[in-house]
Formats: structure tokens, sequence, C-alpha cells
């Protein structure tokens, strides 16, 4: 009898045991994020197709106002006119220089902004007596127009590329600093806690806590600040021109509405727009994607 209840207990114990393994194991398929690879096809059809498509029905639409002549030709050049005009520029070797010397500028200042925007960033939000003093003047530089600073720029620094960097700084560096600030904001008090706890403090607590998990604000303030330096050096390059500086985009767009080159004026426009896209793809897209799926929010790639 006695070993009957033994028997029991031990078989109730294992039926208990093998429950509690279960939910375990449960749990952790709970936790465990699954990441699938996309076939191609259903990539290019979510993906690649619906931009392709948007463009074309823009196209479409362009042509079909240019043929009913809603306005002059002047005023509203047909696509193949515009196209004739990149053509033009690139059998002259001259468009890749211009959208070339954008985009160095453009990132060189964006990486200057980077190093300045981050420190000052966790400055603000770390220190109570900076965030005070200094934390309101960044929000306002940041609803500043970029196109503001051109004017003491030339003035303090000639017409010269420091010119451009200092305005690409001015509009991006509140940016940054803002987004870092509040990626930090909303960090978890029990992760600071914790990391104190197991001796992250001072540099390694701000490395291996603080910035991992505000990586998501930050990321943002990049983002924002990617815009801001781009938006900043087209009117840099509007206002400011000197042989000195080059032909850009920005100049292009203008000296396209100083010769009422209306084809001229709308290549530069579509190629600055295409070049903030095709940052975002290639460097932002890639980054939100990683950060996302290393918090286990993005369950395909």
């Amino acid at each position: 009898m006695a070993s009957t209840e033994v028997r029991d207990d031990v078989a109730k114990a294992g039926t208990k045991a093998d429950d509690l393994a279960g939910l375990e194991a449960g749990l952790d398929a709970l936790d465990a994020v699954q990441v699938n690879r996309t076939p191609l096809r259903q990539v290019l059809l979510q993906k690649v197709l619906p931009p392709i498509l948007a463009v074309a029905l823009v196209l479409v639409v362009w042509q079909v106002l240019v043929q009913a002549k809603v306005t002059e030709d002047y005023k509203l050049p047909a696509p193949s006119a515009v196209w004739d005009s990149a053509a033009e520029q690139w059998v002259q070797g001259t468009l890749l220089d211009v959208v070339w010397t954008s985009v160095s500028r453009g990132l060189l200042g964006f990486l200057l902004a980077l190093a300045i925007g981050t420190p000052l960033g966790l400055i603000v939000a770390r220190v109570k007596f900076v965030r005070a003093a200094i934390g309101p003047i960044l929000s306002g530089l940041q609803a500043l127009p970029s196109v503001a600073w051109v004017a003491p720029a030339v003035i303090w620094l000639g017409l010269n590329d420091s010119m451009m960097y200092a305005v690409i700084l001015l509009g991006a560096v509140p940016s940054i600093a803002n987004g870092l600030v509040s990626g930090v904001d909303q960090v978890p008090p029990l992760f600071l806690r914790a990391g104190r706890t197991l001796g992250a403090t001072g540099f390694r607590g701000i490395w291996h806590v603080v910035m991992p998990a505000a990586l998501p604000g930050y990321l943002a303030g990049l983002k924002q600040g990617w815009a801001f330096s781009w938006r900043s050096l087209m009117a840099a390059e509007i206002i400011a021109s000197s042989p000195e500086l080059g032909l850009g985009l920005g100049q292009l767009l203008e000296n396209g509405r100083n010769n009422a080159d209306m084809p001229g004026v709308l290549l530069a426009i579509i190629l600055i727009l295409i070049v903030g896209i095709a940052i975002d793809l290639l460097i932002f897209s890639p980054l939100e994607r990683r950060v996302l799926r290393s918090r286990g929010l993005l369950v395909k790639s």
C-alpha cells in the first residue's frame, strides 16, 4: 500500500515537472523571434511594385496635364523635356558631378553633426542644470528655419565650404541632440538601477545601458537630423553662389530659375528628391529594421 502511494506521488511529481517544462518551453517559444526570409516574389509585389506604380501614375497625370494645355509649356514642360535635360547633362559629364558635390557635402556635414550632437544630447539628458540652461535653446534652434543661418554664415565665414558646413551643423545638431534626449527620457528607470547593480556606472552605464535602451528615439533623431542637414544644404546652395563652391543641386536649381529653364528646375527638384529617398532606403531603413528585429518587433525580414 505504501509503495503504491509512493508511486502515485512520484507520478504526480513527474506530471508537475512535465507541465512546468512545457510551460517554460511555451514561454521560450513566445519570446523567440521567428525570422523568416521573405520570398523574392513577395518582396517585389509588396515593396518594389507599389512605388513603381506610384511613379508611373505621377508621370501619366503629368503628361495628361501637358496634353490638356492647362498652362503654358514653359511653365509645365513635358516629362520628355526633363529627360532630355538630364540626358544633355549626362552627355556633358556634369550630372554625376553635380549630384556628388551635394551628396558629399551633406554626408560629411551630417557626420560632423552626429559627432557634436550625440555627446551634447547625452549631457543635456543626464545633467539637470545643463538641460535647464540650454534645453529650451536647442528646441528653439530646431524650430528655426535653416535658411535663416545662411546670411550670417556668409558674413562670418565667406563664400566657401566652411559656410556650407556651418549651416548644416546649425540645422542638424539640435535635431540629433533632442532626439537622443527624448530617447534617454524613455529609458525605464529599472534598466538604470539594474545596470548600476551590475556595475555599469559612468561611461560603461551609458555605453551598455543608456544608449541601447535609447536607440529607437536616437535613431528617429538621426533621421530628422539628416533631413535637416539636406534641407539646410539645399538652402545654402540656392542662396550662396561662388565659383569656389562648385555646382551642386541647389545651385543647379537656382541656375534653372535664373535662365527660365523649367526642365532644368524640375530636374534639380527630382534629383534632390531621389537623393533624399536613396539615403533613407540605403542607410536609415536598414538600421531601423535591425533595431526593430533586435527587439522582437519585426517578424519577417
